[in-house]
């Protein structure tokens, strides 16, 4: 093996790992390794060797996350696809309704999308400060997602930015301050959530409110 192509292997070695454990990369969690992938010489190589074991690089929001897919399904890919799948929908009436919640106490526009930062010192004293607010950080703190008992709003905003950042949504790049950054991973699940409510006319909305006590702890 020449030295060039040792080179190789090891600059998309670390690449590789990070898409077979299942991580999202984008410029917010790994921006060296999202360049490498946007570079097309890079991503080929990537490419190649995971076609070797049925797996491929894919990508959604127009290209700026990756993710690892599979190149051919068969009844196990199916399986483990379905399961995920599975594991996606159980999650978003959750996720939908704390994204709602954030997109509200800040007074935004728009959803949170990759690269957005959360003050959660400022998002906190909001939501302290309008019942209306606590109320709906209470009620989706205790979803199975989050899993908090706690009465109290400071543990369960904490608590659920914890399991966030454990799901890969958030990123806290000092843990000094309590700034946390949107990641990728959000804007794929945005497309999950589209191609559900084109393919199966799914109302999440509706979803939400009509969540009944067995979607909770």
């Amino acid at each position: 093996m020449s030295d060039a192509t040792q080179t190789v292997l090891v600059g998309t070695g670390a690449l590789i790992e990070l898409l077979l454990k299942g991580e999202f990369i984008c410029r917010t969690t790994n921006e060296e390794g999202w360049r490498a992938l946007k570079n097309n010489s890079t991503r080929e190589r990537v490419e190649a060797y995971l076609n070797q074991i049925n797996r491929t690089v894919a990508s959604a929001a127009e290209g700026d996350v990756f993710f690892c897919g599979y190149l051919q399904l068969g009844d196990s890919e199916r399986k483990v696809i379905s399961s995920q799948f599975k594991d996606i929908c159980q999650a978003l009436i959750p996720l939908v309704e704390w994204l709602v919640l954030v997109q509200e106490a800040s007074g935004q526009d728009a959803p949170l999308s990759e690269g957005a930062p959360v003050r959660l010192t400022e998002l906190q004293s909001r939501i302290e400060d309008t019942p209306a607010f606590r109320e709906q950080l209470a009620k989706l703190s205790q979803y199975r997602l989050f899993g908090s008992t706690s009465t109290n709003s400071d543990a369960q905003i904490k608590l659920v930015f914890k399991r966030l950042v454990e799901l890969g949504y958030l990123v806290r790049p000092n843990v000094e301050k309590q700034i946390y950054i949107a990641t990728g991973k959000l804007d794929y699940l945005y497309e999950v959530i589209r191609f559900i409510d084109e393919t199966e006319g799914l109302s999440l909305e509706a979803q939400a409110e009509t969540a009944t006590q067995r979607d909770l702890i």
